[in-house]
């Protein structure tokens, strides 16, 4: 009885060889600043009481943020992004909330666009349409709350280029190293050349891929890439028949195609 008084308010869930007498419950989110769980009310000259009391005022704001950053994380596994884009993505929601200027806004558009912001900043660049597929707002709208985020934080992201997304459009559609590497070369020159301008880098790197699976002739169509990419067929064949007339600066010098180029024009 003595033991069971001593220890009453310790509790644990170790095994039998252990001894964790701590408390249960989930780890405390840094970037929460109250207890979700506790609704008190008081008022008084107790400074304690008014202190707790002042704190717990907070749980509101740490409800809503909780909220959005389950929303975040259900996005993300959309999209298998990584936790680090993910904790990114909550300190800019987190940010913005401080800054009272995404009252009025959807929190699903504010919380796409910064999963958007993250994936670009950590070096996962995902495009728009990628974005919209994995959640139930617009791209307009999105784009709306991504203008804003970057002007109130005063922040930034790179200049999106056709590589960002090679790697990963090549190995989803399993089509080998030597033909990403080939796609990519292709993407380059097109751009350096400035052939495709006007031209968004998705798109730019869709086209790339299917004239490069034409060369080496890879049973890939035009839907098989788009529906990977998020790029419409007829606007990756578009681009292709941009790019098909400059077909001998586009290849690198030692590429050996294994059909007759001249021969692909009216794929």
């Amino acid at each position: 009885k003595q033991w069971y008084q001593r220890r009453v308010r310790g509790r644990t869930f170790a095994d039998d060889t252990g001894d964790d007498p701590s408390r249960v419950g989930a780890a405390e989110n840094p970037l929460l600043s109250g207890d979700l769980t506790t609704t008190v009310q008081f008022t008084g000259k107790n400074y304690e009481m008014q202190r707790m009391a002042n704190r717990i005022s907070n749980s509101g704001n740490d409800r809503a943020l909780v909220q959005a950053f389950g929303e975040i994380r259900l996005m993300a596994s959309r999209l298998n992004a990584s936790q680090g884009i993910i904790d990114r993505a909550n300190k800019l929601f987190k940010d913005m909330t401080a800054s009272k200027a995404l009252r009025g806004r959807s929190t699903e558009a504010n919380c796409a666009a910064c999963l958007y912001i993250a994936c670009n900043q950590e070096g996962a660049t995902r495009t728009f349409k990628e974005i919209c597929a994995a959640c139930t707002v617009t791209k307009k709208q999105i784009g709306k709350s991504f203008k804003l985020i970057l002007r109130v934080l005063n922040t930034s992201v790179d200049i999106i280029k056709t590589g960002d997304f090679m790697s990963r459009f090549c190995s989803n559609l399993d089509i080998g190293h030597k033909a990403q590497t080939v796609a990519t070369a292709v993407a380059r020159q097109a751009v350096d050349l400035d052939i495709v301008a006007g031209k968004v880098p998705v798109t730019v790197a869709a086209a790339a891929i299917y004239f490069t699976c034409l060369a080496m002739d890879i049973d890939k169509s035009a839907k098989d890439i788009g529906d990977v990419a998020g790029v419409a067929e007829t606007t990756i064949k578009q681009t292709f028949r941009t790019m098909y007339p400059s077909k001998d600066k586009l290849f690198p010098a030692d590429f050996e195609p294994k059909v007759n180029l001249d021969n692909i024009a009216a794929k």
